[in-house]
């Protein structure tokens, strides 16, 4: 195959939402259109006994939520969609901030009776910070839920958005009649009896013709002229362009549930979504089509199998092609690596491939060479940058419960913390070591997986820490750093890489300390960005 058509070939793209606005049921249903799977499994929903196939920890079963981000890839209209399903739960906002770095474009998921959520809105600045293109779906439209021009305007107005409406709902909840489709311009209907076959479309160019009472009914036929006049005379008109520029996002209105609006999505989706774009490093802008390989490590996931102490590195390719069986050089540890068995993926199931092309991620098994952050090319030293680690919220001392498994507790936690799980502090008095998480609930997430996974048991204690900031001196030598790391002492700690880190135990004491020393920075994201 041609290279270029390859990259032209690629959707990369990741879905962020709230926890509960259905994200991983949209994944699921995509999926469904594509082809790749025969039935959808609600996460939640007893009724559908299946579980999500893009669940796949324990814990996530448990919960219903999606704790690691899984990537799922599909054929459709001859694209090949790379889906990168994040997790909405803020306690993991860190693995999908971080996985924003490996998409081209996003979809956001916004429930229609809550409207856009604390969690969206931390995501979709994000994703503006960064300029990545942007497509809105308001799901749940089979529910009571907030008018539809309401929701409109508390996206633009709390996400900072400018939005144009691609399609718009007939009625909603118990009077939910379907979607007009603004941008293929027919009508889908909703019978409402189908949850898991694909509904039937009727194409309707003329909303003014007598037939569309005869379909929808005269209260819900006058109700959409009307509300498709409101349309045109306040959105701007759909500009692919301004879309690829991240100026104007398109929305979506449906219900994943009931496989209502998703294949307009999709098919929209993939007509207007870019190919894979060009990436920053710090050295250069590198570009997809670019002859060498090149790609970063978002994510390692350990132990994908429980079966086999396995380790996967979640590379995203940005330019060239990655072919198995050659080396390449990994720029951090400045030697060359060669693999195998890349592993290109379907949610559990995992298959070897010979080649991937930019847009594509690869699953690398790895014995500890990677960290996240790293980089893999031809030859050339790039360094990709955008991955840092955030302060954390949370902080707790752990300890042994098992002293016979020190070993297992501490590989345990080496490698969890390489995932990118949580952060490893070590003090710079004790040695204790202190792990700090964005959220509470990776606290249970590292209890289970050690136990689990390693056979090791640990205990937690509380550990009062306002934030840690990594330290930045002006100069190494000069007294008032030494007065500082003298003073300090016992606040002061080193994180993974050997930064030191300065836990500040409160607001006020932060304040004081950046007073008292202004040669030395503190950061709260351990690149200084």
């Amino acid at each position: 195959m041609d290279f270029e058509k390859e990259i032209a070939r690629r959707r990369t793209f990741g879905i962020i939402s709230h926890p509960d606005a259905g994200k991983t049921t949209l994944t699921e249903k995509l999926l469904l259109f594509g082809g790749a799977i025969q039935e959808a499994g609600a996460v939640k929903n007893n009724k559908i006994k299946k579980s999500a196939t893009s669940d796949f920890m324990e814990i996530e079963r448990q919960r219903g939520i999606s704790v690691a981000t899984s990537v799922l890839a599909f054929i459709y209209k001859d694209k090949k969609i790379n889906i990168l399903d994040t997790p909405g739960h803020k306690d993991f906002a860190e693995d999908t901030f971080r996985t924003l770095t490996a998409v081209d474009s996003v979809i956001v998921v916004i429930d229609v009776a809550k409207g856009v959520e604390e969690q969206t809105e931390k995501l979709v600045e994000v994703c503006r910070m960064r300029n990545i293109p942007m497509i809105v779906f308001i799901n749940k439209l089979d529910r009571e839920g907030k008018d539809a021009f309401d929701l409109l305007d508390e996206v633009e107005q709390k996400l900072g958005l400018t939005v144009t409406p691609l399609s718009f709902p007939i009625g909603m909840g118990y009077d939910f009649k379907g979607i007009y489709n603004i941008y293929e311009k027919n009508i889908n209907l909703f019978s409402g009896t189908s949850k898991k076959n694909i509904e039937e479309t009727i194409a309707f160019d003329d909303v003014n013709s007598p037939e569309l009472e005869n379909i929808i009914g005269k209260e819900a036929a006058e109700n959409l002229r009307d509300n498709l006049e409101l349309v045109n005379g306040v959105y701007p008109e759909f500009d692919k362009e301004a879309y690829l520029r991240s100026e104007l996002q398109p929305v979506f209105f449906g219900s994943a549930l009931n496989n209502f609006g998703v294949r307009e999505l999709l098919d929209c989706f993939v007509d207007i979504a870019p190919p894979p774009r060009p990436k920053m490093a710090e050295e250069r802008l590198v570009k997809a089509n670019e002859k060498d390989f090149s790609g970063f490590v978002f994510k390692i996931h350990a132990n994908m199998d429980p079966k086999h102490r396995d380790r996967l590195a979640f590379v995203k390719i940005v330019s060239g092609t990655f072919e198995r069986n050659k080396p390449y050089l990994h720029v951090r540890h400045d030697k060359k690596l060669k693999f195998s068995s890349p592993n290109a993926f379907f949610a559990e199931k995992k298959e070897i491939v010979d080649v991937s092309y930019p847009g594509d991620i690869v699953g690398l098994h790895d014995t500890g060479h990677f960290k996240i952050g790293d980089t893999l090319t031809s030859g050339e030293k790039l360094h990709y940058k955008g991955i840092p680690s955030f302060s954390p919220e949370h902080f707790r001392y752990i300890n042994n419960a098992d002293p016979m498994k020190a070993k297992q507790l501490y590989k345990g936690i080496d490698q969890l913390m390489d995932e990118g799980v949580a952060q490893l502090f070590t003090l710079e008095m004790n040695g204790r070591k202190v792990i700090g998480t964005v959220g509470a609930l990776q606290y249970e997430v590292i209890q289970y997986r050690l136990e689990h996974e390693y056979g090791a048991k640990c205990t937690y204690e509380n550990f009062p820490v306002y934030k840690a900031c990594w330290v930045e001196p002006e100069d190494e030598n000069n007294e008032e750093f030494k007065e500082f790391k003298r003073v300090k002492q016992k606040f002061l700690a080193t994180d993974k890489r050997g930064q030191l880190v300065f836990l500040a135990d409160s607001a006020f004491s932060l304040q004081m300390t950046q007073q008292k020393y202004p040669t030395v920075k503190l950061h709260f994201t351990s690149e200084y960005d």
